[in-house]
C-alpha cells in the first residue's frame, strides 16, 4: 500500500507557522484557561460553603436549645445526597454541592442524635458565576488566538514574502540572468537593522555581482584570444597554401585548419555568451532541412521520419543558419565520439541525433556540456556540443542529453512548432 502523503502546501513556512502560532495560543489559552477556572470556582465554592456552614452552626445552635429549625434545614431532608448523609450520621461534618428540584443548592450536614442535621442554600448564582467565567474565558481565547494568528500571519507572510523574492532571484540567476538582485532595503541602508533574510539577500547579491565579474573577465578573455589569434592564423594559413606539396604541407595545413575552426569557435561562444545573437527566422519544412545538414556533414548519417511526419510536412519557426548549425554539431559529435551506425530522426518537431558507441559521459548527463571536456579519449575540444547547446538556446529549442536503454548516445532538439493559418491561400516557404 502506498502511504498517504500530505498536500503539497502545507509544506510552505506560512502554513507550518500559522500550524505552530494556532497549537501554542490553544496550549496557553487552555492551561490559562484552566488555571483561572479552577482559582475562581474554589473562591465562588468555598465562599458558598463558608456561608452554608455558619448557617449550620446556626440550625445546630436552635436545634440543641430545642428552638424550631428555620427553612431550609431539619433532620435528614429529602434530596439529601447519600454520601453527605452517611458522613453525618458517622459523626462527620462536611459540605457538598448537590441538586434540588432541578437547582443547584450547596448542602452542609452535621451529626444530631445519629441522624443528619442538614441545611441547604441557594448556589445558583455561584454556578451562573462559574458558567459566565467560562463562556468569556472560551470567548476570550478564541479572539485572542485569532487576533494573534492575524498579526503572526501579516509577520510570518512579509518574511516569506521576502524569501519568495530572494529564491525567485536565484533562479533567475541559475537561468543566466547576472543582472537581477534582490536589492533588499535593509542591506543597503547601514542604518537599518538586519535580519536573517536581509543577510541571505545580501549574500546573493554579492555572490552574484562576483560571479557575474568572473564570467564578463572569462568572457572577454577568450573573445581577446580568439581575436588575437585570428590575424597570425589569416597568415599562416595562406603561408601553408604556399608550402611545396608534400606529407609534411599537408599536415601543416591540417593543423591550420583545426586551429582556425577552434578560433571561429571561440568567437562563436564568446559572441552566445556576450548575448549579442540575434536570430532571423522563417518557417522551414523539417525533414528536407535535416537531411541537406546530413549530406552536407560529409558523413554516413541515415534520415528516418516517423510518427505524424511520416504521413504529414512538419513546417517549425526557427532561423535556419542556427539550426543548421545545431544539427551539423550534433552529428559531427556523434560520428567523432560515437559507433555507427549514426541516425537522425524527425518525429514532428523533434529531431534525435542517435550513435551507438559507449554513450555521453555522466559529467554531461547532469550538468551539460562543458567546455574543453570530451569524453571520448581526448578528440576534439568539447566546443561542439556548447555551441549547439547555446545556439539552440537563442533559437527557443530545448535540446536535452540522453543514453539509449539499449547503448548509444541521443541528443534530442524539440523545436517550435509553426502552425500555418486556416487561409489554404497561405503557404509556408520551402527550405
Amino acid at each position: 500500500m502506498s502511504r498517504l502523503r500530505p498536500p503539497a502546501w502545507t509544506a510552505s513556512l506560512t502554513w507550518k507557522a500559522g500550524l505552530f502560532i494556532t497549537v501554542m495560543c490553544c496550549a496557553l489559552a487552555a492551561l490559562l484557561g484552566a488555571l483561572v477556572h479552577t482559582e475562581v470556582t474554589r473562591r465562588t465554592v468555598g465562599q458558598s460553603r463558608d456561608k452554608a456552614l455558619a448557617r449550620l452552626s446556626d440550625v445546630t445552635t436552635a436545634y440543641e436549645t430545642g428552638e424550631a429549625l428555620p427553612p431550609g434545614s431539619g433532620l435528614d431532608p429529602p434530596g439529601l445526597p447519600a454520601a453527605l448523609r452517611t458522613l453525618a450520621a458517622g459523626g462527620g461534618r462536611g459540605t457538598v454541592v448537590g441538586d434540588l428540584d432541578g437547582r443547584p443548592v450547596m448542602w452542609a450536614a452535621a451529626p444530631a442524635d445519629g441522624r443528619a442535621l442538614a441545611v441547604q442554600i441557594d448556589y445558583r448564582q455561584s454556578a451562573r458565576t462559574i458558567e459566565s467565567l467560562d463562556g468569556a474565558i472560551a470567548g476570550s481565547s478564541v479572539l485572542a488566538i485569532g487576533a494573534t494568528l492575524l498579526v503572526g500571519a501579516f509577520a510570518v507572510t512579509r518574511i516569506t514574502r521576502r524569501l519568495h523574492q530572494t529564491a525567485l532571484v536565484a533562479r533567475r540567476i541559475s537561468a543566466g540572468d547576472l543582472d537581477a538582485r534582490v536589492d533588499d532595503p535593509r542591506t543597503t541602508d547601514p542604518s537599518r537593522p538586519q535580519d536573517e533574510v536581509a543577510t541571505v539577500a545580501g549574500a546573493l547579491d554579492t555572490m552574484a555581482a562576483t560571479l557575474q565579474r568572473k564570467l564578463l573577465a572569462e568572457q572577454r578573455f577568450t573573445a581577446d584570444v580568439a581575436h588575437e589569434l585570428r590575424t597570425p592564423l589569416t597568415g599562416l594559413s595562406a603561408a601553408a597554401e604556399l608550402l611545396p606539396p608534400g606529407r609534411p604541407s599537408e599536415l601543416v595545413r591540417d593543423r591550420v585548419r583545426t586551429m582556425r575552426a577552434l578560433t571561429e569557435d571561440l568567437l562563436e561562444i564568446s559572441r552566445l555568451d556576450a548575448g549579442r545573437e540575434h536570430v532571423d527566422l522563417g518557417v522551414y519544412e523539417l525533414a528536407p532541412l535535416v537531411a541537406r545538414v546530413a549530406r552536407a556533414s560529409g558523413t554516413a548519417t541515415e534520415v528516418r521520419v516517423e510518427g505524424a511526419t511520416a504521413g504529414a510536412p512538419v513546417h517549425v519557426r526557427t532561423d535556419l543558419r542556427r539550426l543548421e548549425r545545431v544539427l551539423g554539431n550534433l552529428i559531427a559529435n556523434a560520428h567523432r565520439h560515437g559507433l555507427p551506425p549514426v541516425v537522425a530522426t524527425v518525429d514532428g518537431p523533434v529531431v534525435t541525433v542517435r550513435d551507438h558507441g559507449p554513450g555521453f559521459p555522466e559529467y554531461l548527463l547532469d550538468d551539460g556540456p562543458r567546455r574543453f571536456r570530451t569524453g571520448g579519449g581526448g578528440k576534439g575540444h568539447g566546443l561542439g556540443l556548447t555551441i549547439a547547446a547555446g545556439q539552440a538556446a537563442v533559437i527557443g529549442a530545448r535540446l536535452e542529453f540522453r543514453n539509449a536503454p539499449d547503448g548509444g548516445a541521443a541528443a534530442r532538439v524539440t523545436l517550435p512548432a509553426h502552425r500555418p493559418p486556416d487561409d489554404p491561400r497561405t503557404t509556408p516557404p520551402q527550405a
